[in-house]
């Protein structure tokens, strides 16, 4: 079945706010195994976006849109949706009801005046349509059956117009309680994904790798993705059911397996990088400190993100210069004049002094130029040095990275990460 989504709201054309329901209903629809080839933005205009539905009934079996049922004048995607299906908006009382109840909940215990009349206009429904209740705000969804006819072949067809509110935290809930129970009643296949996540390769290096596999593919397909100092593969089956499509699955994934094997960091699409590291780390029982130059802490904060991190992560230093490095980290002097800031010997020494500092298994050094300026034809721009400290053992990776200061900062961060996770696994 193909599916088009339609998002409501000038503020999204302005830019003000970013299109993340856009990007999670994607997400949604193709594990649903729904076909999305449309993807359109509307302001708060009545007679654009009739249009814009006019043509999406035209070509799609179902249209989700976002967005405009709030109790403004702006907010008329109802209205429109109403208009196009020459069917008129009635009261449902049981969705009045919630609003008034929703509200005697505000403002109780205060004097807060009664409820504006504009708010009643989110009780009102399209005839004929599907309530969905908004258990996080006033405005509820709809669902809306439509049936078309072919005049050639005497047919008739259902067409499906999902209405859901714009704030993603109305948006989401609905969509998972109600929107997708229903839509997984309409299809006869599911689509099974998985997502291999590699480091360690550059993207047309893993590309070459799976070419093969890819030319020859049809079920289940193979989808490669860039991302920065990463490259992911999403591995996706046709099948009627979960346990169909994991068989499908299952051979190609263990190929992938046997091709990049520890370039391999998970095969679950919710898990991060860190989240590995931090979870070998807490297998393994190890406790982990830092020592970042020109990360300024990037690398750190990587690790913070991943909850219970605290039991793990002792100590961070961000030593940015020479005296910090020999003050806090006991690099020597004489390594700093001899080889310089940026120079294996001071990572190396950076490493070792934070662990012996923190008193952690664990620790990563960083010292690098990150430009625009400071590079030399000796030491260019993007050069870095890796130390990574494990139970007395010492290796220290030095990188060349290309772009600006950001992003060589960024990818310096996800090799750091690679370096620690590789060796944690034999640790």
């Amino acid at each position: 079945m193909d599916v088009e989504l339609i998002s409501v709201g000038t503020e999204l054309l302005l830019g003000n706010i970013v299109n993340t329901n856009a990007s999670y209903l994607s997400r949604k629809c193709a594990e649903l195994g729904l076909s999305l080839f449309y993807q359109n933005t509307v302001g708060d205009n009545e007679g654009r976006l009739t249009k814009v539905l006019q043509d999406s009934l035209e070509r799609s079996d179902i249209i989700i849109l976002t967005g405009g049922l709030g109790p403004t004048e702006d907010d008329m995607t109802k209205e429109a949706v109403a208009r196009v299906l020459n069917r008129p908006l009635v009261m449902d009382e049981e969705t009045k009801k919630r609003i008034q109840d929703y509200f005697d909940f505000r403002h109780r215990g205060t004097k807060a005046s009664k409820i504006s009349k504009n708010n009643w206009k989110q009780a009102l429904k399209i005839q004929g349509s599907i309530v969905i209740d908004n258990e996080n705000g006033t405005a509820p969804g709809y669902i809306v059956e439509y049936h078309t006819k072919d005049g050639k072949k005497s047919t008739s067809q259902t067409k499906r117009i999902i209405l859901l509110p714009g704030p993603p935290s109305e948006m989401i809930p609905m969509f998972e309680a109600s929107i997708e129970p229903y839509l997984r009643k309409l299809q006869d296949t599911i689509l099974v994904s998985k997502m291999v996540k590699i480091c360690g390769i550059g993207e047309s290096d893993a590309e070459m790798k799976v070419l093969d596999l890819i030319d020859g593919q049809s079920n289940p397909t193979i989808a490669p993705y860039a991302k920065n100092g990463e490259v992911h593969f999403r591995v996706t089956a046709s099948a009627k059911n979960m346990e169909e499509g994991n068989r499908l699955l299952e051979p190609i994934l263990e190929e992938l397996e046997r091709r990049f094997g520890e370039n391999i960091y998970t095969t679950k699409e919710e898990e991060s990088l860190e989240e590995v590291v931090v979870k070998l780390l807490a297998q393994k029982k190890l406790t982990l400190s830092t020592a970042e130059s020109c990360t300024g802490g990037l690398f750190t904060g990587r690790i913070v993100n991943v909850a219970g991190v605290s039991d793990i992560l002792k100590e961070g230093y961000i030593t940015y210069s020479n005296e910090a490095k020999m003050n806090l980290l006991g690099v020597k002097k004489e390594t700093l004049e001899q080889f310089g800031a940026v120079s294996e010997q001071t990572a190396r020494e950076m490493a070792e002094g934070v662990s012996k500092a923190a008193h952690t298994d664990t620790a990563i050094a960083i010292t690098g130029i990150a430009g625009p300026d400071g590079g030399t034809p000796d030491k260019p721009i993007g050069l870095v040095y890796i130390s990574c400290f494990v139970k007395g053992n010492i290796v220290t990776k030095e990188c060349h990275f290309k772009g600006n200061r950001q992003k060589i900062r960024e990818q310096t961060v996800i090799h750091a990460l690679d370096i620690l996770r590789r060796n944690l696994i034999y640790a």
